[in-house]
């Protein structure tokens, strides 16, 4: 393909103006614009412009740019199923979740409870309010982008990922685009005010890499934002002892990224590595996340419950290609397992959390 970026097509929505959300909802399931039907929802947004008919030569361009398109979103929609999940085509195995609507309402699920931990913040970075080119890498389902667009409108917002799977209708000060992050960045350089990350453990085989392509693309005094969930549980209790069930997740996933090349550590890392590449202010917050509603603290007892669903809901996807491609279970051995990991994350006994780790720097 002539561009490696494939952008998705989407409908913004009509003017700025924010619609009613209500608390619980997720802004994916808000449509922007009542007013077109299913297909030109599908198809994308079309202007008639009211030019003079194509001639031979135009007709016979667009007929090869529209095949040329078809074929890439063959490819790109080509999506592999394995042991009842469904996977991204495009750089098929480049990464290990699934992207289909079991796996999606996690990333949300996800996102929320974020939300809630950051109190009600999208970034940890002091962003200004008049900020105009943000990049979201690994964007997901898009919700963190939605809600970034609609918050400050006078940003430009870009979404890419591996996977089509974002809605098509969202603010208008927002695209998606297909791209690897791994591959040489398309983007101009001393470009972005600000470069999002979330939640992208195992999935990049080259942080240092990674932060020096950021730091290249970013204008100066623009930041760099990354907030990642530490795989290990803990307690400070005593009750996750090494033989534990939780104990074990976290060893064997961290032995996994070895064998993948792309390490599950990230958030112990993070720092370090931004440093190294030249990022200025470099800052480290840590939060604790409880798993199940332990904790005397309203509001932990809130997150806890809140993860407790995540986890629950998100382990075997998190789990089955990696157990199965890498370490050479079979998927009886998975589900075994996955049934031991419900047991021990409801086990109102177990006081276990994990470390979510917000660092971020800036571009001087």
């Amino acid at each position: 393909m002539a561009e490696r970026a494939v952008r998705k097509s989407t409908s913004p929505g009509e003017g700025s103006s924010k619609l009613p959300r209500s608390p619980g909802s997720s802004p994916r399931s808000v449509p922007r614009s009542a007013t077109k039907s299913p297909k030109e929802q599908e198809q994308g947004e079309y202007v008639d412009y009211g030019g003079e008919p194509e001639d031979d030569a135009t007709s016979d361009y667009a007929e090869d740019f529209l095949s040329d398109t078809t074929s890439i979103n063959s490819e790109i929609t080509a999506y592999r199923f394995e042991n009842g999940r469904r996977y991204h085509a495009y750089k098929d195995g480049a990464y290990w979740g699934p992207n289909d609507e079991k796996q999606n309402e996690q990333l949300d699920l996800a996102h929320h409870m974020f939300v809630i931990l950051l109190e009600n913040r999208l970034v940890l970075a002091p962003i200004r309010e008049d900020i105009q080119n943000v990049l979201d890498v690994g964007t997901g389902t898009g919700i963190w982008a939605i809600d970034f667009a609609d918050e400050y409108p006078s940003a430009e917002v870009i979404g890419s990922d591996l996977s089509p799977i974002q809605p098509s209708f969202v603010p208008p000060n927002l695209k998606f685009e297909v791209d690897d992050v791994e591959e040489p960045w398309i983007h101009p350089t001393n470009h972005y005010d600000l470069v999002h990350v979330r939640a992208l453990y195992g999935a990049i085989a080259d942080w240092p890499g990674f932060y020096r392509n950021a730091l290249r693309h970013i204008r100066p005094g623009g930041w760099i934002d990354q907030l990642e969930m530490s795989i290990e549980f803990r307690s400070d209790d005593g009750t996750v002892m090494d033989d534990h069930v939780l104990a074990v997740w976290s060893k064997t996933f961290i032995e996994a990224g070895e064998r993948l090349g792309k390490t599950f550590r990230i958030a112990d890392l993070a720092k370090g590595y931004m440093q190294e590449a030249g990022f200025q202010n470099v800052t480290e917050e840590r939060f604790k996340l409880p798993v199940g509603p332990w904790s005397k603290d309203e509001r932990l007892k809130k997150l806890g419950m809140w993860n407790l669903a995540h986890c629950e809901g998100g382990i075997e996807g998190w789990a089955m290609a990696l157990l199965t491609r890498l370490m050479g279970w079979s998927y009886s051995e998975v589900q075994v397992f996955l049934a031991q990991m419900r047991k021990g994350l409801r086990d109102p006994n177990i006081h276990a959390y994990f470390y979510v780790v917000g660092v971020y720097g800036q571009k001087l």
